[in-house]
């Protein structure tokens, strides 16, 4: 259940009533995400979707995204488009939360990856990446290094109660990325939270992606990188590298990787694991009792983490060595 914020039919109504989008013919909660309250409205017009901003997303970044969502759709990428109301303005309030209305986007998104899934994905993700060149607004990944530190200080003492010895193997993989982390690879805006439930398709083409609240500036194969951890490995953790070629080749066919880029890839894909096994490992750790929302795995992200830490260059992941 992903609405944390309840919302009445006539606070709706006076809500909608500023913008020029027609008359609320009805609304739902949306189940799926995490991070914020969702909801499909249905106007005289046409179908929206209307987001209140949890306290997870910090007020502060929210022109980010919003801006980000405008420009990126102006450029021809098919991403969620922040509505205005009469007074120009995307960002208001309801029920307390700073709030947007949104354009609807056809599609789903799959729950059984194949390698068709990839190669859509892959051309996707590199538009996303040619069609944020020139954003002129900058945010910091506060999930890169530093914010792993961060983490791991915050779960090394209580991590063994997930998995023995997990503790210091996440201090030692902290220790390994930073010395390895590349320095000066291509850089830009990135999703960085590409998964499958963010990429709708209508049947093997990408329809849409959507929620970009964890976006950032950062390296930009760091995003391909997040990307081959979320799609390429099957459900028992086996590394596909059929879908990751395809993911890889597909996104080259628009945007191909420099020689550095290439190389760094096992690094970045260590990195992107990292990540995810440490914010899952947090939140599995600080799991409220009653909560709504269950937690995932992190020793999914552990056990893709240790396939990485295998991976001597490129040819890993089926592209050719730089």
């Amino acid at each position: 259940m992903a609405v944390y914020t309840q919302v009445s039919d006539e606070d709706l109504s006076r809500f909608v009533a500023d913008y020029d989008i027609g008359d609320v013919v009805s609304f739902s909660g949306i189940a799926e995400g995490v991070e914020n309250s969702n909801f499909h409205v249905r106007t005289s017009q046409t179908s929206y979707i209307l987001t209140l901003y949890e306290k997870r997303v910090a007020p502060q970044d929210l022109p980010f995204f919003v801006n980000l969502m405008e420009y990126l759709a102006a450029r021809g990428l098919r991403c969620p488009t922040p509505i205005r109301a009469r007074d120009g303005q995307a960002l208001r309030r309801l029920n307390g939360r700073p709030a947007a209305i949104v354009s609807f986007l056809e599609g789903l998104w799959p729950r059984r990856i194949v390698p068709a899934h990839c190669a859509g994905l892959g051309d996707a993700l590199a538009r996303l990446h040619r069609a944020q060149e020139g954003f002129p607004m900058r945010r910091t990944n506060a999930l890169s290094l530093s914010g792993w530190r961060s983490l791991v200080a915050a779960c090394e003492a209580r991590a063994d109660e997930v998995k023995p010895g997990l503790g210091a193997s996440i201090k030692a993989e902290l220790a390994h990325l930073e010395v390895a982390w590349p320095k000066t690879l291509p850089e830009g805006v990135i999703h960085a939270d590409l998964f499958p439930d963010n990429v709708f398709f209508l049947g093997d083409k990408v329809s849409g992606l959507i929620d970009f609240y964890f976006a950032c500036n950062d390296f930009l194969a760091y995003d391909l990188a997040i990307c081959l951890n979320a799609w390429c490995f099957e459900p028992d953790h086996a590394f596909n590298v059929t879908k990751a070629r395809l993911l890889a080749s597909a996104y080259q066919h628009h945007r191909p990787l420099s020689p550095a880029e290439t190389k760094a890839l096992p690094v970045l894909c260590r990195g992107s694991a990292l990540r995810f096994l440490l914010t899952r490992l947090y939140d599995w750790l600080n799991h409220p009792e009653g909560a709504l929302v269950r937690p995932k795995d992190p020793l999914e992200y552990w056990a893709k983490l240790q396939f990485h830490q295998r991976v001597s260059g490129p040819e890993g992941y089926g592209l050719d060595p730089a």
